[in-house]
């Protein structure tokens, strides 16, 4: 890892602590979690409280690869986002809190959000 990409690193795990320090899910109003990589996104709703991971979504996984064969990762990251909202949907979620995970709200990450909040999701 070359200089920069680790004092970016850095960085990003910095804003995250904050970001974690201020943001926790309950079991009332789990936590919408997002992580991403340079290829993938992943998304997955946790109850801080008993530290269990309730619903979890990825571009990887072969519900998301077969509704987008072709696209961009923005459109990738939308379908994430509806998939999670369903699935929260079917265990009974209907509120979260985000956790943007120390990135910028910008890209992938709002195209995240706004896919889950168009799709029912409170937050």
């Amino acid at each position: 890892m070359s200089k920069i990409a680790a004092e970016r690193f850095k960085s990003r795990i910095a804003r995250h602590k904050r970001v974690r320090s201020k943001v926790s899910g309950t079991t009332e109003r789990p936590r919408l979690a997002v992580r991403r990589s340079l290829k993938h996104i992943y998304a997955q709703i946790v109850d801080d409280t008993t530290g269990r991971s309730l619903a979890q979504v990825a571009s990887t996984s072969e519900e998301v690869r077969a509704k987008t064969a072709e696209g961009t990762k923005t459109d990738v990251s939308k379908v994430v986002g509806e998939l999670i909202a369903a699935k929260a949907k079917e265990k009974g979620i209907s509120s979260v809190v985000f956790d943007r995970g120390g990135y910028l709200y910008h890209g992938r990450v709002q195209a995240v959000a706004e896919a889950a909040r168009s799709a029912g999701l409170e937050f």
